[in-house]
């Protein structure tokens, strides 16, 4: 376990302190739950950027595969 010192805004502080004082949970447990749900979102959104860059560059490549695979699929219908 890490020990930090931080600061944080007064607004942030005293809600925190009520809701903790509400939850009757320990504040470091409280912030750990914090950190812990937006390291969550934050891997997610991440996750989401990347998978969005890749998807760019591999774009053109399938759009060739699909188009030849219609091609070969036309070719391979009955001719009329």
């Amino acid at each position: 376990m890490k020990t930090i010192s931080l600061k944080i805004d007064d607004h942030i502080f005293q809600e925190t302190e009520k809701i903790v004082g509400e939850l009757q949970q320990a504040r470091n447990r409280y912030i750990n739950e914090a950190l812990a749900s937006y390291n969550r979102i934050q891997r997610r959104k991440l996750l989401k950027e990347q998978l969005a860059f890749e998807s760019e560059l591999v774009r053109e490549d399938s759009m060739e595969v699909l188009a030849d695979f219609d091609d070969t699929l036309l070719e391979t219908l009955p001719k009329d």
